[in-house]
């Protein structure tokens, strides 16, 4: 597991700035789950975290205690097979921080769209291990995509987009 850094946290939200507030939140590789309550405690409606990890997801039960029960769901499966029976109309945003080097990144945004899980008012953070380009997303993603924000810490890349219609 590799947590999004605090750093790099910091420059998400900066960049949300205030219009989380009210939003509905996917976070399918939750892990700490770090971005979700950052989210929560920024307003957001509600923000479904997903863990296939059982120690992790057992850690963060417990760390969610604290948190009103109404403002999240958290989910100990698979993502992806998760994301392929969930019902849901699309999510405000998406935060996309998957295991590095396993080519799961094009399989969940092709998920995402093709469940329409996300549409063109949907926005994606993405934190990957190499750097992203618009024509890569474009051509998995469904959607046009415009990479509003994006920056380097370390070894890992990240980046805000937004979608349109193609």
């Amino acid at each position: 597991m590799r947590p999004t850094s605090g750093k790099t946290r910091e420059t998400l939200f900066n960049w949300l700035q205030f219009d989380i507030t009210g939003k509905t939140v996917l976070d399918p590789f939750s892990g700490s789950g770090a971005l979700s309550l950052e989210a929560i405690s920024r307003g957001a409606k509600k923000t479904i975290l997903i863990e296939k990890n059982t120690k992790v997801f057992k850690s963060l039960k417990s760390n969610l205690k604290i948190i009103d029960s109404t403002k999240f769901e958290l989910i100990n499966e698979d993502s992806l097979e998760y994301l392929n029976k969930l019902e849901h109309n699309a999510f405000d945003y998406v935060f996309l921080d998957p295991p590095f080097k396993q080519q799961i990144l094009p399989l969940i945004l092709t998920l995402l769209s093709e469940r329409k899980l996300i549409n063109s008012n949907s926005k994606i953070y993405i934190e990957s291990e190499f750097m992203l380009t618009e024509e890569f997303l474009n051509n998995i993603c469904g959607y046009e995509c415009k990479i509003v924000k994006e920056k380097k810490s370390g070894n890992v890349y990240f980046c805000l987009i937004s979608l349109g219609v193609l």
